[in-house]
């Protein structure tokens, strides 16, 4: 199996909205990992994309025949087992969701597997189908993937003196990794420290959590378990059950609890997210595939962030909140629970974050990570820009 090619299920695409916007299904982090890292350390395979037309040049597919994977699968030991006896004849199915089959170069998409012999898996596969199951699922893949990354190897030691421990042979700290004056506990689940990491002074930790390359935790931070930083962010304040995808901020005082942040966002200082309903009933949560709100059947929900947006000082969120790509969210009182892909304003109203004032935004943010705001990373939020015309409803009265 040298290549293999992550699809998106149509069914379930929709419903990872605002994330699936700017990235596949299996461009998603959960656990330490992103799905397509999952399914490269399972099968050692060059890993490619079935996607959306204009995300395919930034996640390009294969060039050969390849096994069609569902990128919303999450692997497990058994799912290599099986996939192994997959014939190019067959059809992986768990009830009427597509999981694997063989898909040749120049076929894009598919529907032809329903005339392949259809096998149906015993064991339900963990799928990611909803977006709350990003943290819902997250403290499991911690674990898993705290497993997958670390047997047989030794993590670097923790010399600091006033740094204390419990369940050490639960954490692991990657080369150049530093932790000083912090309390990690990790008797309720593993803690992965990655890569030229840091953890600052008086910062209290409790696993499961993974802090991922590059990536810090404020002095005095509260970090309570179920949660994941991705790459190359900063934390501070107090986290509950949250993944952060990579290259985001939250590095001042403030909650976030049951939240799922995406790539190059940014929270202000006090920024406040509820994840409890006072009368606690279900939260709802807007559905992209609806065009209304669903009740999620959690009690604990709090914000989604897609992408590139990013909020000013004492942002209150509501419990249940989702935030589309390229926002800019500021000013007194609570937003609305839905706040559409390139908003501008807040409680008092909002306008149209212009693609020009966006690109002005954008530059800088990725200049100062000594990155460059691609042609590629332009043409896909110019696409986003024009599939979420519609819900700024505020265009079509001014």
């Amino acid at each position: 199996m040298n290549q293999i090619l992550l699809f998106d299920d149509p069914a379930i695409r929709g419903s990872l909205l605002p994330f699936t916007f700017t990235r596949p299904v299996a461009d998603i982090r959960v656990g330490i990992l992103k799905i397509s890292e999952k399914w490269h350390k399972y099968t050692s395979a060059e890993v490619f994309y079935l996607t959306q037309e204009y995300l395919q040049t930034k996640f390009p597919r294969n060039t050969e025949q390849a096994l069609a994977i569902n990128g919303a699968w999450l692997p497990e030991d058994f799912s290599f087992t099986i996939l192994k006896k997959l014939g190019p004849n067959q059809a992986l199915f768990w009830g009427k969701t597509l999981l694997a089959t063989y898909i040749g170069e120049t076929e894009k998409n598919l529907g032809f597997a329903m005339d392949k012999e259809i096998i149906q898996i015993e064991k339900e596969p963990t799928l990611i189908q909803k977006s709350w199951n990003i943290f819902q699922f997250n403290a499991s893949e911690i674990k898993k993937d705290f497993a997958l990354l670390t047997t047989g190897r030794t993590s670097q030691p923790i010399n600091d003196p006033h740094t204390i421990l419990y369940a050490s042979e639960n954490i692991f700290l990657e080369e150049g990794a530093k932790v000083k004056a912090a309390v990690l506990n990790a008797e309720a689940g593993p803690i992965y420290i990655g890569k030229n990491a840091e953890i600052q002074e008086g910062a209290l930790i409790r696993g499961p959590f993974a802090l991922c390359e590059g990536s810090t935790v404020n002095m005095g931070a509260k970090l309570r378990g179920d949660t994941t930083v991705g790459p190359f962010s900063k934390v501070g304040g107090e986290i509950s059950n949250a993944v952060f995808f990579g290259y985001s901020n939250k590095g001042h005082d403030g909650f976030l609890g049951n939240s799922v942040i995406g790539e190059w966002c940014n929270l202000g200082a006090d920024t406040n997210t509820s994840n409890l309903k006072n009368n606690y009933a279900p939260v709802k949560l807007w559905d992209y595939t609806k065009g209304g709100f669903s009740n999620t059947g959690l009690q604990f929900c709090g914000l989604m962030m897609g992408d590139h947006s990013k909020c000013g000082i004492n942002t209150m969120f509501n419990t249940g909140t989702v935030v589309g790509v390229g926002s800019n969210i500021f000013g007194d009182g609570f937003p609305r629970n839905f706040i559409p892909s390139f908003s501008w304003g807040g409680a008092a109203g909002f306008s149209t974050f212009s693609l020009p004032k966006f690109d002005e935004t954008a530059k800088a943010v990725f200049g100062r990570r000594g990155k460059e705001w691609s042609q590629v990373e332009k043409e896909i939020i110019e696409r986003v820009f024009d599939l979420t015309k519609s819900y700024r409803i505020w265009d079509k009265t001014s």
